[in-house]
């Protein structure tokens, strides 16, 4: 059962960077352009990888989300040109 809060992702993009025993990865979201970057150990499976930035993506996303509804706007807007 979804929460009110939870976030749907149709699509995430991913950009692997392996810098020797970690492994720098980007997760981008299509629609919003929300980008995030995790570093994961280079052990780690991609598919942990993934799950992982995955989650970072959605907690930015809910966080974003949350100050959107109490502020009236959504945040990093003067970044925008």
């Amino acid at each position: 059962m979804a929460k009110d809060d939870d976030v749907y992702l149709p699509e995430v993009l991913f950009e692997f960077h392996p810098r020797g025993r970690y492994v720098r990865v980007n997760a981008i979201d299509p629609i919003t352009g929300v980008e995030v970057v995790s570093v994961c150990d280079a052990t780690y499976s991609q598919p942990m990888i993934e799950r992982l930035a995955v989650r970072k993506l959605k907690y930015v996303l809910r966080k974003r989300r949350a100050q959107a509804r109490t502020t009236g706007r959504p945040g990093r807007t003067d970044l925008l040109a």
